[in-house]
């Protein structure tokens, strides 16, 4: 057989993601905070774009020079400035430091008292051990060890523990009401204590289960993360995408775009620059136009698209919005990619990362898609949702008797009862996702 080669012409389709579809794509599924640094590394590429922040808001020299100052409180004008201070809590570390100003160190002491306090995780607890203290510094386990006792005599009680154990111990050693009962079973019986065998502790320690019952209430009340209450991290704030209310019992959806910066186009610059008769810059400015463009489009695309799916979201889940959390309806991405006649694909990039604020609560887009499960009930041919199960198992965790607490087969019976058929496991899965304890643990000796 000669092989030689050879010119044919082949006829294909292919599916091409232009540039403006990749950014279409992209912008649709960005935070509100990740649009944002967007636009801002924009507007510094491309200088046909300006942003106007909504916060910011520009001073006219004709008219703000001129205007009359307001007469104000100045008790209030106090209370403002006090408010926009910054937040100065003391840290953990600055906290200890400060109880050990008056104390006469020497200059290894000093370097073991850094060594420790500069090891503490943020719930309090100590992260190396005094024999690597010891090593660090160049002293004897016995000195270190006393630096420790030292750190661990400071406020917060149970600072600088190496376990939870020693934290909880260091704790009722220090508080003067706690019961003898209490202090025995942290230092001797800790590990029976935990897994909740307190049959096998009664029968050792020759007392009631009630009077265990009490050192455990009493253990309870006491801090396992001492460190905690210092840690300075600032709270993460979540800004809504889309705002519902309640309006004469009609649900009405509209998007929140004020923390948004509006995308203005800078005419003048490019109609000063077009009379440049170089070609590269003719072509620059042409580039960045349609730059421009695209993202205009793809924002006024995501902003639709946001609207759909909400509003889908809210058609399905009329109920969760007007009676409550308990019902929730199960809902997938498909449900929703049919009825606004877009690919699933699509819906989940406009859900990621999104919330909604309602009048009970702001949620994540996603809390509202959850698998249907088996109903034996109805008529109607509805059928409950995971998230609808969690609730119903929460609900009758809650009001159970906790001397005698309902075990995962008692719940299945009882939301089957109710229509709902969970196998044991799943009632356990869930039991276990919620954090809720086994009956065992559950369980009250009063």
């Amino acid at each position: 057989m000669k092989l030689e080669p050879a010119l044919l012409q082949k006829q294909t389709l292919n599916l091409t993601m232009t540039q403006e579809l990749q950014q279409a794509i992209t912008i649709l599924q960005y935070t509100a905070q990740e649009l944002t640094a967007f636009l801002e590394m924009k507007e510094m590429e491309n200088p046909l774009i300006q942003l106007e922040s909504p916060i910011i808001r520009s001073v006219d020299p004709r008219y703000d020079r001129v205007r009359k100052r307001k007469v104000t409180n100045p008790e209030n004008d106090q209370k403002k400035w006090l408010e926009q201070m910054a937040d100065t809590n003391e840290g953990l570390a600055d906290h200890l430091f400060s109880q050990l100003m008056m104390k006469a160190l020497s200059g290894f002491q000093e370097k073991l008292v850094e060594q420790y306090i500069y090891n503490l995780d943020s719930n309090g607890y100590l992260t190396i051990s005094v024999e690597e203290a010891a090593t660090v510094c160049g002293t004897s386990t016995g000195e270190a060890e006393e630096i420790l006792k030292l750190i661990q005599s400071l406020e917060p009680a149970g600072v600088a523990a190496r376990s939870l154990q020693e934290c909880l111990i260091l704790q009722v050693e220090r508080r003067g009401d706690a019961p003898p009962l209490a202090v025995r079973l942290l230092k001797d019986y800790f590990t029976e204590f935990a897994e909740k065998k307190w049959k096998f502790l009664s029968e050792q320690l020759s007392v009631s289960l009630k009077e265990i019952q009490q050192a455990a209430d009493y253990i309870t009340s006491l801090d396992p993360r001492p460190g905690t209450p210092f840690d300075n991290e600032r709270p993460q704030y979540v800004v809504p995408d889309l705002i519902l209310e309640i309006v004469d019992g009609k649900l009405e959806l509209q998007l929140f775009e004020s923390h948004l910066p509006a995308v203005q186009y800078q005419s003048d610059y490019y109609n000063e620059m077009s009379r440049v008769g170089d070609h590269q810059v003719k072509q620059y400015l042409n580039d960045k136009r349609q730059d421009y463009r695209w993202i205009v489009r793809s924002i006024e695309q995501r902003k639709q698209t946001l609207m759909k799916v909400g509003m889908a979201i809210i058609e399905e889940q009329q109920d969760f919005f007007l009676k409550g959390p308990q019902y929730l309806k199960p809902l997938t991405l498909r449900d929703v990619a049919e009825k606004i006649e877009m690919h699933e694909s699509t819906v989940s990039r406009a859900i990621r990362g999104k919330y909604i604020q309602t009048p009970n609560g702001t949620h994540e887009l996603k809390k509202f898609f959850s698998q249907a499960l088996q109903s034996n009930a109805s008529s109607d041919g509805e059928q409950a949702s995971a998230a609808q199960a969690k609730s119903l198992i929460q609900s009758l965790i809650d009001q159970e008797d906790k001397r005698k607490p309902l075990s995962d087969q008692a719940i299945a019976n009882k939301l089957k009862e109710e229509g709902l058929t969970l196998s044991r496991r799943t009632v356990a899965k869930y039991r276990e996702q919620l954090r809720i304890p086994s009956s065992t643990k559950r369980k009250r000796y009063e």
